[in-house]
């Protein structure tokens, strides 16, 4: 019987299983955000959560804790320098995971886990601007883009056309090709 056996072995031996947890939080703590499938991002969040709460208490003893889970340095420190910050006065929950569908090859059910305080559009920053196509000004800006020194023509002058003096026609159109 599986009685309170409750850690998701994900198919893989226990050293297999740390070491992909393992990669896949360096991964997280340096890109803010990976793909993966929904099964290894519910164990990474139970993986990685409990490190981002123990690297708000910025001690030698947590960052050698979390250095043994991690097992690489540029990631404990970017974790320290730049992540427990922002995180800390969330009590918890520092990461999402929003599902994307099923994989081609095996449909296997996928997933985005990404850091909380990290998603530009959710948060309404500046990347979730879309690069427009250029147009013209309007003429209201126009206005205010001129300076008071500078003549600037407006749209209807530039649409304007010379003036000509037109030549005189007769009631009758012109025929070509016979005189």
């Amino acid at each position: 019987m599986r009685h309170q056996r409750v850690i998701n072995h994900l198919g893989r031996t226990s050293s297999h299983r740390k070491s992909m947890l393992a990669n896949m939080a360096t991964s997280l703590i340096l890109h803010k955000r990976i793909t993966t499938t929904v099964a290894k991002a519910k164990a990474l969040k139970s993986y990685v959560e409990p490190l981002i709460t123990k690297s708000k208490e910025d001690s030698t003893h947590s960052r050698r804790t979390v250095f043994s889970y991690l097992k690489d340095k540029s990631a404990t420190a970017e974790l320290f320098r730049e992540i427990s910050p922002k995180i800390a006065e969330r009590p918890g929950g520092y990461t999402r995971i929003l599902k994307t569908g099923n994989r081609i090859g095996d449909n296997a059910e996928m997933c985005i886990l990404e850091l909380v305080d990290y998603n530009q559009v959710m948060l309404g920053g500046e990347a979730a601007k879309t690069k427009t196509a250029r147009r013209r000004r309007s003429p209201k800006k126009k206005a205010e883009g001129t300076d008071a020194g500078k003549t600037t023509k407006t749209a209807a002058e530039k649409t304007k056309k010379p003036d000509v003096e037109p030549e005189e026609t007769t009631g009758e159109p012109e025929k070509e090709g016979k005189e």
